[in-house]
């Protein structure tokens, strides 16, 4: 069962709108908003710690909503959704209805609104680099999505250390998994990770060739994505045992919503020359 808290009819004037006349004299906005989250804690320990404070968030959103200014209440609410999350960590996802009922319409109505539903994503992140001090950039590009508002490491695999992939001589590779939650889109989530890489030096020159920082999605909740730039479930992670045995430690029970077959299922099947080596804490 989803608990929630709900907050209906909270009324704030502010200053959104494409027309003029609206971001000068503004005008009236209900917003109406559910806060799915886990009560049990709360309910158990009547603490207000182990639950979220609808007061606070009452007064988060009128204040978001007179601090800024937006053109469209769909950017209003995508927006402040995120910034709900981001501000009320406990909170896993929130509906937020947006109602414009002075909205400049020459014909008779009530009200229109926008209504969205946000949440949280978890996300495995396959690391992999030859190039530089490798394990130094992994853990750099770790704690740089760790400290994004929009990302929160949850888990991350030990470091491995395998032979080239794709027959491309170099230097061996060290891999990990990330177990990252974020509230990127699976698009916006790819042009993070690819800003991660240019970051770390990443040039993309010779197909599995070295690289400096290699950023893949492995997995996006259970979503099946197929586009020219971005299929997820990564499209060769079946047959990456440097990608299946790091994320056999941190989701060994993790089910491919394709292929049907959960992490070490997919490992136990793969027949493979690599060969890895479990790199040796110092």
């Amino acid at each position: 069962m989803k608990d929630e808290i709900i907050i209906s009819g909270l009324k704030v004037f502010a200053w959104h709108g494409v027309y003029e006349e609206e971001q000068e004299k503004g005008q009236n906005f209900i917003i109406n908003a559910r806060l799915a989250l886990d009560t049990s804690q709360a309910g158990a320990t009547d603490s207000l710690e182990d639950s979220v404070d609808y007061a606070k968030v009452c007064l988060f959103i009128n204040d978001f909503m007179r601090i800024n200014r937006f053109n469209l209440i769909e950017a209003v609410a995508n927006q402040m959704a995120r910034k709900i999350m981001v501000r009320f960590p406990m909170t896993q996802s929130v509906e937020l209805e947006i109602m414009k009922p002075e909205a400049p319409i020459p014909v008779p109505f009530e009200t229109v609104s926008v209504k969205i539903e946000r949440s949280w994503h978890r996300t495995y992140i396959a690391t992999g680099s030859n190039m530089g001090d490798s394990e130094d950039i992994i853990s750099n590009a770790i704690a740089n999505l760790d400290a994004d508002e929009n990302c929160r490491v949850f888990k991350t695999s030990k470091v491995y250390r395998s032979k080239p992939y794709g027959g491309v001589e170099q230097d061996d590779y060290y891999n990990s998994v990330i177990c990252l939650d974020t509230l990127y889109s699976p698009i916006e989530l790819l042009t993070r990770l690819q800003e991660e890489e240019k970051e770390a030096g990443r040039e993309r020159l010779v197909k599995w060739g070295p690289r400096t920082l290699d950023l893949d999605i492995i997995y996006y909740d259970d979503l099946i994505v197929e586009r020219d730039h971005l299929r997820i479930p990564h499209v060769d992670m079946s047959n990456r045992d440097f990608v299946l045995l790091p994320l056999s430690e941190i989701a060994p029970y993790k089910r491919h919503p394709i292929l049907g077959l959960n992490t070490l299922e997919l490992l136990a099947r793969l027949k493979t020359s690599f060969v890895y080596t479990m790199k040796e804490e110092e």
